[in-house]
């Protein structure tokens, strides 16, 4: 009764942890796999703030690294990134929405251009820059509302030299609220969202006021700005060689698309249960469109008011705008106790921005890793990943020292890597649609991301090295992980065409002895020496029936996949059960165990031996899906069938 009662505790612990692991399980999880169940979806608008807390709050330093890079032109500036956003990466990420209405992404589009090991590589490849992406919003959100919170004039004394410590309590509160529950993180960002943007309204209708009141400070910027930098072409030149350094004012995109799941359909559609749910694909482009005509409205008229209404030498390392520059014109127009409020805003946001970035990370990864074999079986259950990802979080923040500037490379590469293939993903979409006009358009929104992408790399290539580290650590952990977990059974589900059972049936009244045959010519001889062989070899009388067993490998780098059995008869007499799988063993090994269910037999198979070196033998296995056939059959039943008595038998002669 003891041992009883401390192991219910520790059960349900397991439980808890690994909630609708067992539903995820039994789903094929392929790239043609149905759509996830239908769940509770949220209101478009909900879901907007979740991504918007993340984009929005770039408005706590977007302004100032606007003034920083442009200087007087920070407004013409900011402008050209507006238009890049409004027609460059929200037409890419609408149509986004729509070839990948499951939350995938881009990802998932690319991932259908390239197959096998390839495709398997470039998209860990892929996911290493997301990764770099959303852990670094984490991470640098974090850093900074911790920065915030330790430069308040009120709390610099008591908080000096903890900002390690702060940003590190911070990462694990995000992963609380997450270990507690997806939508409760979804009513904070609602929270959040409200109340900052409704104090950056205040203080942009302020600013707006007091350059309105204050004519000359228009006249002085115009002036300026025309004895810097001559004609009005001059100025677009210079904006647009800048525009990289504000390419973060990008981000959030890949996000809107991440958490699509959670976007609700219209009232009587399926949601999710279709291939394509038209409520929420419409709910994600309101999300998309209405996300970035509200942050395009406030980039214009806060760089417009920041520009005008701050001394120039305040934005400098040091000066007192320098990574607040809206926070400091809340304080020098509205007071201390706005200002204080605003700055309190800023840092809670800051802090959750990481929430939209973790959900991105919840959506991304377990539809990838676990179904190429590359993660753990529980790595599909959500809280165990949080975990992970908030373990990750307490690295990278420890490695960079909490520090935001080391960070902000690696947050601009991924946000541009991550939008340039989507802009690819889409051109090629497109294309193959024959949609000659927007074919061009996204070619040419393409081309202006990668050039961003390249501007930004060459000028800190920091984040390159750093997404290298994340793309590095995700192949070498994924191919252990694919290592570890060679020899499971692979197959979600067997299902037999009516030969098939038929076959099944008539040879389960006798014994159920079966022949593995690696097709050649597929002629009467072939099979006719095959059964003499396999006859010699094993000692097996004349008179006992086979069943031939022949499969195909599709592709050897998918992990998991359901198998169909069909039944032939070839020349008039044998019988032959065609597979088509990943793997040639746990195929085998599938139907083995498949008919050992249906008809309370114990089934043999008969093998010849592999020539060759056992090792290259393995390795072929390992990569290609066949090599060492039978002892891989004989091991994969093994780890399924810890009962040797009810094990199928595996011979080779």
């Amino acid at each position: 009764m003891a041992t009883a009662d401390k192991d219910a505790p520790t059960s349900r612990l397991r439980a808890w942890m690994l909630q609708g692991l067992s539903d995820m399980a039994r789903t094929p999880q392929g790239p043609h796999a149905p759509p996830p169940p239908s769940h509770e979806g949220q209101r478009w608008w909900r879901v907007m703030c979740l991504t918007g807390v993340d984009y929005f709050s770039t408005l706590g330093y977007q302004p100032g690294i606007a003034a920083l890079a442009a200087g007087l032109l920070s407004p013409v500036a900011t402008i050209v990134l507006v238009i890049v956003t409004l027609a460059g990466a929200l037409p890419v990420y609408r149509r986004v929405a729509e070839e990948s209405p499951h939350g995938q992404g881009s990802i998932a589009m690319l991932e259908r251009l390239l197959t096998f090991w390839k495709g398997k590589l470039f998209v860990l490849t892929l996911l290493g820059f997301a990764a770099t992406d959303f852990l670094i919003t984490i991470t640098l959100s974090a850093a900074d509302a911790s920065t915030h919170l330790v430069e308040n004039p009120h709390l610099t004394a008591t908080l000096h030299d903890k900002q390690m410590i702060i940003t590190l309590v911070l990462v694990a509160l995000l992963g609380a609220v997450f270990l507690k529950g997806f939508l409760e993180a979804i009513g904070v960002a609602v929270v959040l969202v409200g109340i900052y943007l409704a104090l950056n309204v205040v203080v942009t209708i302020v600013g707006l006021w007091h350059v309105i009141t204050k004519g000359h400070v228009i006249t002085d910027w115009s002036t300026a700005l025309t004895a810097e930098h001559g004609n009005v072409f001059a100025m677009i030149g210079v904006a647009l060689l800048v525009f990289p350094k504000l390419a973060l004012g990008l981000s959030g995109f890949e996000t809107g698309v991440a958490v699509m799941p959670h976007v609700e359909g219209e009232p009587g559609e399926p949601g999710n249960t279709d291939a394509k749910p038209a409520g929420r694909i419409r709910g994600t482009k309101k999300l998309l469109t209405v996300a970035a005509v509200i942050m395009s409205v406030f980039l214009i008229a806060t760089s417009f008011i920041t520009t005008l209404l701050i001394p120039e030498k305040d934005f400098e390392p040091g000066g007192d705008a320098n990574g607040r520059a809206l926070a400091f014109l809340a304080h020098e127009y509205l007071g201390s106790t706005f200002g204080t409020i605003y700055d309190a805003s800023t840092i809670a946001i800051l802090w959750f921005a990481g929430a939209s970035a973790m959900a991105g990370l919840l959506n991304l990864m377990p539809r990838y890793l676990p179904r190429y074999g590359m993660a753990p079986h529980w790595a599909r259950a959500v809280r165990p990943m949080v975990i992970v990802f908030i373990l990750v979080a307490f690295l990278v923040t420890w490695i960079f020292d909490a520090d935001v500037d080391s960070q902000g490379g690696a947050y601009a590469t991924g946000v541009l890597v991550l939008i340039s293939s989507a802009a690819i993903a889409v051109t090629i979409a497109a294309r193959k649609a024959g949609q000659r006009n927007w074919t061009i358009a996204f070619a040419v929104i393409s081309a202006v991301f990668l050039y961003t992408t390249v501007v930004n790399v060459i000028e800190r290539p920091d984040g390159v090295k750093i997404g290298a580290c994340f793309i590095a650590a995700i192949i070498l952990v994924s191919l252990l992980s694919r290592l570890a977990r060679a020899f499971e059974l692979r197959v979600t589900s067997l299902t037999m065409d009516p030969l098939a059972e038929r076959f099944v049936r008539d040879i389960a009244s006798r014994r159920a002895r079966f022949i593995a045959n690696e097709p050649d010519h597929r002629d009467i001889t072939e099979y006719r020496e095959k059964i003499e062989q396999i006859r010699a070899d094993n000692d097996v009388p004349v008179q006992e029936d086979f069943v031939f067993v022949e499969v195909t490998v599709l592709d050897a780098s998918e992990f998991e996949a359901s198998v169909t059995v069909r039944g032939e008869v070839m020349h008039g007499r044998y019988r032959v059960l065609t597979l088509e799988s990943s793997s040639i063993p746990n195929a085998l090994a599938a139907l083995l165990l498949y008919v050992r269910d249906t008809t309370n037999q114990t089934p043999h198979i008969y093998f010849e031996w592999t020539e060759g070196n056992p090792f290259t033998n393995f390795l072929r296995f390992f990569l290609f899906g066949q090599g060492e056939v039978a002892p891989v059959t004989r091991e994969v039943l093994r780890e399924a069938e810890p009962d040797r008595a009810r094990r199928p038998r595996v011979h080779v002669g």
